[in-house]
């Protein structure tokens, strides 16, 4: 039976580093993603490197029919995912009022709902058999009063916080990985400009993911990769929360 690990957002950035180093541990590996080209291209790559079994599951997690096509292979008992890791996200250009509804109902569902909703049918058999891991990726942005981004982040940290004290003992960790600015797609796609941020911020996504398996391997609910990033959380969770909100207003 394979040691199965599913990651959503697979083909870029943190998601397709997930991919590479999980299938340098020798797991089997069930990609995520809406573009099936990318995916099966991404798919032969590990598969030539690492020597593991690749599954493409191509899927619009805004889509129901490819939400449920996802939770179906989540409650497969026959190849069971051991490991889940929750990567799908984008961000919004505009603020929160200035938006379309439905792009910030998009936005919501990609951040917060569809992770619950993997999360819930990924823990029925993990808990059955006694062990598993769940990687909720969020952001530092989490601890900051940041528009509706932020606000998301934070109800996976919360959420990952509480179930990793509700189920480590019984052999499920849950975490949230915490990351600030990373060298990914992610920014380009919102149409940022990356020269705005100042360039000690920048992290890398090989950096990021040892990071996290490190912390998850331990048992932690949250990551926080590097000092700088530890240092700015704590910073935010206890500086004034007007003055946490303008600096950060200052990394959009």
């Amino acid at each position: 039976m394979a040691n199965w690990a599913m990651i959503t957002g697979a083909t870029a950035g943190l998601g397709a580093e997930f991919a590479e180093q999980l299938a340098r541990q020798g797991k089997g590996l069930v990609l995520v993603a809406r573009d099936s080209a990318r995916l099966e291209k991404k798919a032969a790559a590990l598969r030539s490197r690492f020597s593991v079994a690749v599954e493409v599951l191509a899927a619009d997690l805004h889509d129901d029919d490819g939400v449920r096509r996802v939770l179906d292979r989540l409650r497969d008992s026959t190849e069971p995912v051991s490991t889940l890791v929750n990567n799908a996200g984008y961000g919004l250009p505009k603020s929160f009022e200035a938006n379309p509804l439905e792009d910030e109902l998009n936005h919501a569902a990609i951040h917060l709902t569809v992770p619950l909703a993997l999360s819930h049918a990924a823990l029925q058999g993990m808990l059955a058999r006694g062990s598993g891991q769940i990687v909720n990726v969020a952001s530092v942005a989490g601890f900051t009063p940041r528009g509706t981004y932020g606000a998301l982040k934070a109800a996976m940290i919360n959420f990952s916080t509480w179930a990793n004290f509700a189920y480590k003992s019984r052999g499920v960790t849950v975490m949230a990985l915490c990351p600030g600015f990373v060298h990914t797609e992610f920014h380009q796609r919102m149409g940022m400009d990356k020269g705005s941020v100042p360039r000690w911020m920048w992290l890398d996504a090989q950096g990021v993911v040892g990071a996290a398996l490190k912390d998850l391997s331990a048992g932690k609910a949250v990551s926080i990769p590097s000092l700088r990033y530890k240092v700015l959380a704590f910073v935010a969770r206890n500086a004034p929360s007007s003055l946490v909100a303008r600096l950060a207003a200052r990394g959009r």
